[in-house]
């Protein structure tokens, strides 16, 4: 009999790098970034299909103000597939109160898997053998499993997954009990970690039967798992905002990493579109670019009318939408989030949000 998994989709994200194209209702996730005319929230959709076994099985988590978008954009999900979150509260909520509303429909011994709305995948078949490895962990023993990504350069915007003990192969696939969990490190400490060969990326990215992690939430975040448990989405007046690495995963004995190789980018910035993109190419263009000796830049356009012209320029993204026109050095991309946060006090400019 094939393996069960309830896949469940965090899609509450807003994506604030990709400003201007992401806004408040049209999140990053809501956008075609690979190229493959479908949003990112579809392409995970579509990925995790055969797994649920059908549309029925697949739940998404999101927040109020986008609610209705995720409908329109899964428009075969049922509606009572979606929860709604009435205010955002970090992933440590949202994790609690799926595995909580899942378990009372499949029950507690059922397999979970958490799965971030807005991340590439290069190698689909790579992907599912690993998740099918994932599950085999999670129904052979009381595990947290988490997906490590096998880093292939010291970076500093992702946490970090040491491996310790190896707990055994499967699909031939070695499965390590967790030592550490650790943020997003400095270049030396990411250098460090790279050379050992012993960490993984954080993917964001968990599998587990419901049973394991409502009695871990039980033991390590109580409030959270009664709040919840009592008065579900009227609980979230009172909660914390708390991410599911701090509330449990490093806390938790039963965390554990199989590091994982299929093609993964989770897209943080516009540099990770031109992770995706660039091959050969002067540039990366979204849209209709003419230029001029202009060299390593990234155009964007959401008007197939509109032209981006650029002469003798290298290294930088340019993002044309609506009314807004986005220009930006290519290592400062980071920097869009505190002009986002700035029109969140401009009167005269909030409705760009």
């Amino acid at each position: 009999m094939k393996l069960k998994l309830i896949p469940i989709i965090l899609a509450g994200g807003k994506g604030e790098r990709f400003w201007p194209v992401s806004r408040l209702k049209r999140p990053k996730q809501f956008l075609c970034l690979d190229g493959s005319g479908r949003s990112l929230l579809q392409s995970t959709a579509n990925r995790l299909l055969d797994l649920a076994g059908g549309w029925e099985n697949l739940w998404v988590i999101t927040s109020e103000i986008i609610a209705e978008g995720v409908q329109k954009q899964l428009p075969d999900l049922p509606q009572s597939n979606i929860l709604v979150e009435p205010q955002g509260r970090d992933t440590a909520p949202a994790v609690a109160w799926a595995t909580l509303e899942v378990a009372k429909k499949y029950g507690k011994d059922v397999v979970v898997g958490f799965f971030p709305s807005d991340h590439w995948i290069g190698d689909v078949a790579a992907y599912n053998t690993t998740l099918d490895a994932a599950i085999q962990q999670a129904l052979a023993q009381p595990s947290i499993v988490t997906l490590g990504i096998t880093p292939n350069q010291p970076a500093t915007g992702y946490g970090y997954i040491e491996q310790g003990e190896k707990q055994g192969y499967f699909n031939q696939l070695p499965v390590y009990q967790v030592t550490r969990f650790t943020e997003k490190p400095d270049q030396a400490t990411a250098q460090s970690f790279i050379k050992t060969g012993n960490f993984s990326w954080n993917s964001g990215m968990f599998i587990f039967q419901a049973k394991v992690v409502l009695d871990e939430l039980a033991k390590y975040a109580p409030k959270l798992l009664h709040s919840l448990a009592e008065k579900g989405r009227d609980a979230y007046a009172e909660l914390k905002k708390e991410s599911i690495d701090y509330a449990l995963m490093e806390k938790t004995q039963l965390a554990y990493v199989l590091p994982a190789n299929f093609g993964w980018d989770d897209l943080g910035d516009w540099n990770g579109v031109e992770r995706l993109l660039k091959g050969e190419q002067d540039n990366v263009e979204l849209g209709t670019h003419i230029s001029k000796n202009t060299q390593d830049a990234i155009i964007y356009t959401s008007d197939n009318d509109e032209v981006i012209v650029t002469i003798g320029l290298k290294d930088v993204v340019i993002v044309r939408d609506g009314k807004v026109t986005l220009v930006v050095d290519k290592n400062q991309t980071q920097d869009i989030k505190e002009i986002v946060k700035s029109l969140y006090d401009n009167a005269k400019l909030k409705h760009l949000l």
